[in-house]
């Protein structure tokens, strides 16, 4: 079993990978890092970085490259992630699968959890979020060219991990235990479990 778990979780705005991603973090005792959650508090808290991201969400883009990838090799470099993490929106483009490479060592990442959720659900549940919980960025344009740029930008990442093998796929309609189970057994296929306690 490995002592440390390096992992990417990966699937369409709607697939439920933020709240996966945080109970299989905790089931490791890893740290979750979402670059969406580090934004949401940027912004929150009024900062600059806040404000700038706020305007490009606001608008259904994505912040770039070289922004994000300085946020996560600063997250990545803090204590808590030194034995092992769970990445959530990064990498989300073949450039920055390539900037992630070149922080990393050579032992690269253990395993890339890929959520399949069909577009349509996808669609319906980030409608149900932004009615639950006002969030003005969840628009239904904004929402469909998210899942547009997720589908031309994040979805090739795949290919490139697949060919590592490392491409868990995981059937993300279900209930919320049902889903985590899938990913667990994925993950404990290829030995990935949380450490005995010494």
């Amino acid at each position: 079993m490995t002592s440390t778990a390096r992992l990417v979780i990966v699937g369409p705005q709607g697939s439920g990978k933020g709240t996966q991603g945080a109970r299989i973090a905790e089931a490791l005792g890893i740290p979750a890092i979402s670059t969406g959650d580090v934004f949401r508090a940027n912004i929150k808290a009024g900062t600059p970085l806040g404000e700038q991201v706020k305007a490009i969400t606001a608008a259904g883009n994505l912040v770039s490259d070289e922004l994000t990838g300085r946020i996560v090799r600063d997250r990545l470099a803090q204590d808590d992630a030194a034995g092992g993490f769970l990445l959530d929106g990064y990498p989300r483009n073949v450039r920055q699968v390539e900037d992630l490479d070149g922080f990393l060592d050579a032992a690269g990442l253990d395993a890339v959890i890929e959520l399949s959720v069909p577009r349509d659900e996808s669609m319906a549940r980030l409608a149900l979020r932004a009615k639950e919980q006002g969030r003005t960025d969840d628009t239904d344009e904004a929402i469909a060219k998210r899942l547009s740029i997720y589908e031309r930008e994040t979805a090739p990442i795949l290919d490139v991990y697949r060919e590592r093998g490392i491409v868990d796929t995981i059937d993300g309609v279900g209930s919320l235990d049902e889903i985590t189970a899938r990913i667990t057994d994925a993950l404990a296929a290829r030995g990935i479990t949380r450490p005995a306690a010494v």
